[in-house]
């Protein structure tokens, strides 16, 4: 019996006891949960800020700024002329400049023809004016006797009249064989053919043993003391230069144009300077050009390179002076007329500006921009009217 009450007090609770353990451990478990909920690290988000985009810029500084007006076109020379003879004959002498590109000085003999039969004119020529001034004395003699001797009635009136005419006659005759010998005299020295001016020879077409006739031509000869370079311009740049020139037509040697000519001559680059003497009066009605003709002096200085006649050159005319105006890059004008200004803030800001000229790499600004204020230059695709950027001062980074 005491046997069997040990073992009954040692077995398990009932089923109450059982339960009530069971929600004691999950009570626990949710207590643990909620601790832990409450005390778990709160992670606050973060936002990442985009960079700022760069931007290049330059700073709008006025200035005066002299309007430069670009053409371009061929040296020709000042002056040009054809070498033709004055009289017939066979050539004997041929100067060694008498040839294509020769130069020669003024006045130097370039070709000479047979003169033998000349010499023989001026010869018989000075004859007939001899016996010509002969005539005529006698003439005059006999007709200041009679002339004494009518009046002293010891010669009639007739006689008188008549000697009067035949002295006439003399003088008449007289005078002609002075012209001939003159005429004759003239062809002799035209025998020679002598250079008008100081220049070159283009191109010739004769030698030695030729007989040339009067008229033909034998030589091409251009002036070198000047060329001489026409120029096109737009009829939209004419504001840009001197409107005494367009109004006039041609220019003094104190008032002309100064302009710079350039071009690629025996390997390097070379430079002339030169003026602008006379403008053409009229438009071409095709291309809507204004010629004005520039003029470089002493072409073939020993000082310099030589400008020859026919090189293709660029030029640099100097117009008026523009006063107040800014000049900015051609990257910095958008949407025809509109610039970008980065303010004290550094944000961007269309501006429209006016422009007085726009060129391939440059503009100029006549109004619009004020000083000091600082002007995008970069290339950008999507801009936002006050978007923020990082400006970088284009001078500084250049």
């Amino acid at each position: 019996m005491e046997h069997a009450n040990t073992q009954s007090a040692r077995s398990p609770a009932g089923p109450g006891a059982q339960a009530w353990r069971a929600l004691a451990v999950i009570a626990a478990g949710v207590v643990a949960a909620v601790v832990l909920y409450l005390t778990r690290p709160v992670l606050e988000p973060e936002q990442s800020e985009r960079p700022l985009i760069a931007v290049r810029t330059v700073t709008a500084t006025p200035g005066d700024v002299v309007l430069a007006v670009h053409s371009q076109g061929s040296v020709a020379p000042r002056t040009e002329a054809e070498l033709i003879p004055e009289v017939s004959g066979r050539v004997v002498r041929v100067s060694p400049a008498m040839a294509s590109g020769g130069r020669f000085a003024e006045g130097e003999v370039l070709l000479a023809i047979d003169d033998s039969d000349y010499r023989n004119a001026v010869g018989s020529a000075e004859a007939a004016r001899l016996r010509m001034h002969a005539e005529a004395e006698f003439a005059r003699f006999e007709s200041e006797r009679l002339q004494s001797l009518r009046a002293r009635d010891l010669a009639s009136r007739s006689h008188a009249e008549n000697a009067l005419r035949a002295h006439r006659v003399a003088e008449a005759a007289l005078r002609e064989a002075e012209v001939a010998l003159e005429r004759a005299r003239l062809d002799l020295a035209r025998t020679e053919l002598r250079a008008p001016f100081a220049g070159r020879v283009r191109s010739e077409r004769v030698d030695i043993g030729q007989a040339v006739n009067r008229g033909d031509k034998l030589a091409t000869l251009y002036a070198t003391d000047y060329v001489e370079v026409r120029l096109p311009i737009a009829d939209r740049q004419l504001a840009f230069l001197d409107p005494a020139l367009l109004r006039e037509g041609a220019a003094s040697a104190h008032d002309a144009v100064p302009v710079r000519l350039a071009a690629e001559f025996g390997g390097a680059r070379h430079v002339w300077e030169g003026r602008i003497v006379r403008t053409e009066g009229e438009i071409d009605a095709r291309s809507r050009m204004v010629h004005v003709v520039a003029r470089v002096p002493n072409p073939d200085a020993a000082d310099g390179a030589p400008l020859p006649v026919g090189l293709f050159v660029d030029a640099e005319i100097s117009g008026l002076t523009a006063q107040g105006v800014v000049t900015l890059p051609r990257a910095a004008l958008r949407d025809g007329n509109r610039v970008l200004i980065v303010d004290a803030g550094d944000r961007l800001r269309f501006r429209e500006v006016e422009l007085l000229r726009a060129d391939r790499d440059t503009v100029l600004v006549r109004s619009g921009i004020a000083a000091g204020e600082r002007v995008c230059v970069s290339p950008l695709q999507l801009v936002v009217e006050g978007m923020r950027v990082a400006p970088v001062d284009g001078a500084a980074e250049e």
